[in-house]
């Protein structure tokens, strides 16, 4: 009947399946690849085993802004209305914020750019979990860069 190209969507019934996890664990990924860039010895040019290591680590990192900055704005553009935007007027500055950390993190290696991105990151989060009035906690994530991250607390059943 028609031939469909390509299709890409979240889920726009809305399901109500939204988690700021997977842009937590995307912004830890963006800190731990800048880690091991930075551990890579300066001699990368002449040294090819180190170039591709450096070529696939920044590669990685540029995926994972990608992941971060998208799973953020589905959460943000499809999730937040205008009760959740009533109770989080910041919500706007600070998606717009992460959006730039994000920017930031792709143009350079600086570790307190992913730093800074991780902590509005985990701010958001917080304020998603608070329009769905579930109670967080803070956690060191099991993982290098062993840092912390707003979860939600689970309860028993």
């Amino acid at each position: 009947m028609f031939t469909i190209e390509e299709v890409k969507a979240h889920c726009d019934i809305p399901c109500g399946v939204y988690d700021p996890g997977a842009a937590q664990y995307a912004a830890l990924s963006i800190i731990r690849f800048m880690d091991l860039i930075n551990e890579i010895p300066d001699s990368v040019p002449s040294d090819k085993d180190n170039l591709a290591k450096f070529t696939r680590l920044v590669q990685q990192k540029e995926e994972h802004v990608v992941i971060a900055k998208n799973e953020v704005t589905i959460i943000w553009g499809d999730y937040f209305k205008e009760p959740q935007i009533e109770k989080h007027l910041g919500v706007h500055e600070l998606v717009h914020s992460i959006m730039i950390d994000g920017s930031k993190c792709k143009q350079g290696l600086h570790r307190e750019d992913a730093l800074s991105l991780l902590d509005k990151i985990n701010q958001f989060a917080e304020m998603f979990w608070a329009t769905k009035e579930i109670e967080t906690e803070k956690k060191i994530s099991s993982y290098a860069p062993n840092l912390e991250i707003v979860v939600p607390v689970l309860k028993s059943a």
